[in-house]
């Protein structure tokens, strides 16, 4: 999950029924109308894009098993190579989320990436189905309801899931009335299904693919439903592909994620030279941390502005999630615990607007509980929580509680697709060994599950995204080199840190 939430839980068919009706309906939705080379009309991009990034529009079924039926817009952008004479394909890049942005990711990565991986590709974005400049979705949600404390099923101070599941009923309520056809139609099988008709749309007889974070999971499922139709896929910070749990699994990966990477942020926030030191040794921060928290839940300070208007604990625990993605973040939550301390005031609230955030929680939520159903006892929650509480106290249960998921009013259309080893061995893989959302031990069952296709290249890093954000010369040199060349290295290889 790159950012606010990740859950859902147990699959509905077996494995080899899953691989059947999934690899089957994109056969059919190929003989559709689905636009060709050309059938793409390139213009300027609205908003802050790099000039040279081209938009359009493309027309995909709501409902690929219904081809000629109603239809939607998926937008696409584009930076095409400067040398054509260099020119390998396509790169897609997949965003993450699930329900992030894509279509102004070109202009980001053409600041980043090398210069030998520029001169071999056309950048290709995308904003998802129900995402952004697609056609979008939004469940109607009260104001309350879009804090950013709320995407993550925290619980109450005292461990109660109750407020969890009122607020899990009221949120799928809202999207059952406000939802439509669109929301139903989420899912990361009709992603993979939408990067298809990208493909075609573009006239290209393969594709190659930079995924992050729930975008590995799209990647993968891409992989495992088109294989023929696949380049060379890059999948950065790696969602566990459990199709019994899928999204459910992604939530509880907090848990360890968390634990693997608070220790970072400790030596970070006791080094003597650090402006928001909040304490003397890294041994002292975690449970000055849980302690600042804990008294948070007991008397929260007012927050003029705020979503809510005050900072609680789970208001502090969520800022050490999101703090946790990337050192440059390691302050938000330095600063916040100086102002429990007393020695900051709080910071001037900075509010997302909420027409942002209506279409995020949607698309999110779509294909969180769109993908596979999820347990819906209460009282099951009730319990995981509790223990999860005991055993991981710095994410207070929230990773195995309870979401609207369970009180989904729409089936799963198709069981998840499962990942395998078929297809090509084209598939390299790269990871941190202490990501807060998508944890090592995630990875390596994404790489159990492709076998021989994957190749792994683990990097001795914290925090969230892997590939040229870390500095990390040994692992982005892998990843550059596969791109240029198409050569995976031999076997997995172990980055150290620097």
């Amino acid at each position: 999950m790159t950012k606010p939430t990740r859950t859902i839980a147990a699959a509905t068919a077996t494995a080899a029924l899953a691989v059947t009706v999934l690899t089957a309906l994109p056969a059919t939705a190929a003989e559709a109308p689905q636009g060709g080379p050309g059938r793409l009309a390139w213009s300027a991009c609205q908003g802050q894009a790099d000039p040279r990034q081209q938009c359009a529009d493309l027309s995909v079924p709501l409902d690929y098993r219904d081809p000629h039926g109603a239809r939607i817009t998926v937008a696409v952008s584009r930076i095409a190579t400067a040398k054509p004479g260099l020119r390998h394909g396509v790169l897609l890049i997949v965003p993450g989320g699930p329900g992030d942005n894509g279509l102004d990711r070109p202009s980001a990565a053409v600041k980043r990436l090398p210069q030998s991986v520029l001169d071999r590709f056309d950048l290709v974005g995308f904003d998802p189905r129900g995402v952004g400049r697609s056609t979008p979705v939004s469940c109607g949600l009260d104001h309350a309801d879009l804090a950013w404390v709320k995407l993550r099923p925290w619980p109450a101070a005292d461990g109660s899931t109750d407020g969890n599941v009122t607020g899990g009923h009221r949120f799928a309520d809202a999207c059952a009335r406000n939802g439509g056809p669109v929301l139903r139609s989420i899912s990361t099988a009709n992603e993979a299904r939408d990067i298809d008709s990208v493909r075609r749309a573009l006239g290209e007889r393969k594709l190659s693919a930079w995924g992050t974070s729930y975008g590995t999971y799209a990647g993968a499922v891409y992989a495992t439903m088109f294989p023929g139709r696949t380049d060379r896929i890059v999948l950065d910070s790696n969602d566990d592909p459990d199709p019994t749990r899928v999204g459910r699994g992604w939530l509880a990966a907090f848990g360890q994620g968390a634990e693997d990477r608070f220790p970072d942020f400790a030596r970070w926030a006791a080094s003597p030279d650090n402006p928001d030191r909040v304490a003397d040794t890294p041994e002292e921060v975690r449970p000055l941390f849980l302690d600042l928290a804990a008294r948070l839940d007991r008397a929260p300070l007012p927050w003029p502005g705020a979503n809510p208007a005050q900072l609680d604990g789970n208001g502090l625990r969520e800022t050490m999630l999101q703090s946790l993605y990337a050192d440059a973040r390691f302050p938000d939550l330095a600063r916040l615990m100086l102002v429990g301390l007393g020695r900051r005031p709080l910071p001037v609230p900075v509010l997302p607007p909420d027409e942002v955030m209506q279409n995020h929680i949607a698309a999110s939520a779509g294909t969180l509980c769109n993908d596979v159903a999820w347990p819906a006892d209460p009282s099951a929650y009730t319990k995981d929580v509790a223990a999860d509480r005991a055993a991981r106290p710095l994410t207070a249960g929230m990773p195995v509680n309870v979401m609207p998921c369970a009180f989904w009013p729409y089936a799963p259309a198709e069981p998840p697709v499962k990942v395998t080893g078929r297809g090509p061995a084209n598939v390299l893989m790269v990871q941190n060994l202490r990501d807060p959302a998508t944890p090592y031990s995630g990875a390596l069952k994404l790489r159990a599950a492709f076998g021989e296709r994957a190749r792994m290249v683990t990097v001795d890093s914290g925090g969230h995204d892997a590939y040229l954000a870390n500095g990390n010369a040994c692992g982005d040199a892998a990843v550059t080199d596969y791109l240029v060349t198409g050569r995976r290295p031999a076997g997995d290889v172990f980055c150290p840190a620097g």
